[in-house]
């Protein structure tokens, strides 16, 4: 009887074995991803702001002036009662 069950408890502990083994590759796998892309990143910040550094002068210059905004219109209509006949639409052209 100990043979008969050998057989089965040996393949219990081998897929039990193939599961961690898989398991544990592939999250690390994902771990070295990630951090390999979070590396690049902090490299490629570090080499953007060296060329800051090496392209800014010595004296500030002052910052263009920025384009003027248009202003922002909002069409209010007070509250009236309610009424039987309505007029032609009327058109509205903004800047």
């Amino acid at each position: 009887m100990n043979t008969l069950l050998f057989s089965p408890a040996l393949g219990v502990f081998w897929l039990c074995f193939l599961f961690a083994f898989c398991f544990l590759f592939v999250h690390t796998a994902r771990l070295a991803k990630i951090g390999r892309e979070f590396q690049k990143q902090t490299i490629k910040k570090e080499r953007e702001q060296e060329q800051l550094k090496q392209s800014e002068p010595t004296e500030k210059q002052t910052p263009p002036p920025q384009a003027q905004r248009e202003p922002v219109y909002y069409i209010v209509e007070k509250k009236r009662r309610a009424k039987t006949s309505f007029s032609e639409p009327k058109e509205i052209r903004f800047k």
